[in-house]
């Protein structure tokens, strides 16, 4: 893979606009575009990201995607968008379903909208591997069928509004109103990356590190196949740079499966901890309604064809990248608390 340039036709700065900028992928990305010295907006309300992860900069709006959009109609159009705001996490889509369909629905169909109006460059959307419900083969591909649950299964919500998203943006695409690439991210994991929202990885790694036994949900024999972010977002710009792309749907991630079970005894032995792995059934951990998949994996053969992606960096690295991340954080907290209390 080749990175894109740092300027556009006249020589000036990329203007790109981010949405959920401050969130886990997203910070991760703005900092890439603005390595290449890309003039890069966010939009982020905040909820889960966080204003530290930013560059300085980098230009910070505040607040829900649909309400700030319309402060920006009068600027000059944006060269490329990146769409990575949504409602996102096991726990919060099961716990507030309602926030997180319309969330994620009505600001794709705003960020469209705009788009169109003011004549922005090509949207990359970030779509999930949950797009892909219950599906009838263990090796995921983009054109594969879709089977999902019943409405009265809150799990498969998210799903349902993640596809119609994509509906909107292939939509958009074929109407000329947007060119759109849509990316399917599959288990992302990294430094920076929170577990407040039912992320597997950094719950295990901060267990890990106090000591504290591992909480394996199920048997452990589900699998999944994790990809660092850091691989993750050297892949999105060289996709929006590439006119070839628009208008197609990729998969993103490893496609090296793992078991849960697995994982967390790979935690164990990169960290050297002690601790114990504590099976936890899902009856224990989730809300009435919640299911899960014994499988997920990736057919990568679609963006291999098109960009050559492969991923780079070895999980143990992540785990211990992750740990790193956790220990300087907690370091700098505890410094400001003694600070505080002098």
């Amino acid at each position: 893979m080749t990175p894109a340039g740092s300027e556009c036709g006249s020589g000036r700065p990329r203007r790109v606009l981010v949405t959920g900028g401050a969130g886990f992928i997203g910070s991760h990305l703005v900092r890439s575009l603005s390595d290449r010295s890309d003039s890069v907006t966010v939009i982020d309300d905040f909820s889960t990201g966080v204003r530290g992860r930013l560059p300085d900069s980098v230009e910070v709006i505040e607040g829900g995607l649909r309400e700030q959009l319309s402060s920006l109609t009068s600027r000059d159009p944006f060269d490329e968008v990146y769409h990575l705001a949504a409602s996102v996490g096991v726990d919060l889509v099961m716990n507030e379903p309602v926030r997180a369909i319309e969330t994620n629905v009505e600001q794709t169909a705003a960020l469209l909208r705009f788009i169109e109006q003011t004549g922005a460059g090509p949207m990359l959307f970030t779509s999930s591997s949950e797009v892909y419900g219950k599906p009838t083969r263990r090796v995921f591909s983009e054109d594969d069928d879709v089977v999902y649950g019943p409405t009265s299964i809150t799990r498969w919500s998210y799903a349902c509004a993640k596809a119609i998203d994509e509906y909107l943006a292939l939509g958009h695409h074929r109407d000329g109103s947007a060119k759109c690439v849509v990316v399917r991210l599959f288990n992302t994991v990294g430094p920076g990356q929170s577990g407040d929202y039912g992320m597997v990885l950094p719950r295990f790694v901060r267990a890990a590190m106090n000591g504290e036994p591992i909480r394996v949900f199920g048997d452990g024999a589900q699998s999944r196949c994790f990809c660092d972010v850091r691989d993750v977002v050297g892949a999105l710009p060289i996709l929006l740079g590439s006119p070839e792309c628009f208008g197609n749907v990729y998969n993103l991630g490893s496609d090296v499966p793992m078991t849960i079970l697995e994982l967390a005894q790979r935690v164990l032995s990169v960290l050297g901890s002690p601790s114990r792995i504590e099976m936890v059934a899902y009856d224990q951990a989730y809300p009435a309604g919640y299911e899960d998949l014994q499988f997920r994996r990736p057919d990568l053969a679609r963006i291999r064809a098109a960009i050559g992606f492969e991923p780079g960096i070895p999980l143990d690295q992540t785990i211990g990248d992750i740990a790193e991340e956790i220990a300087t954080r907690a370091g700098l907290e505890q410094r400001s608390t003694r600070e505080k209390a002098r």
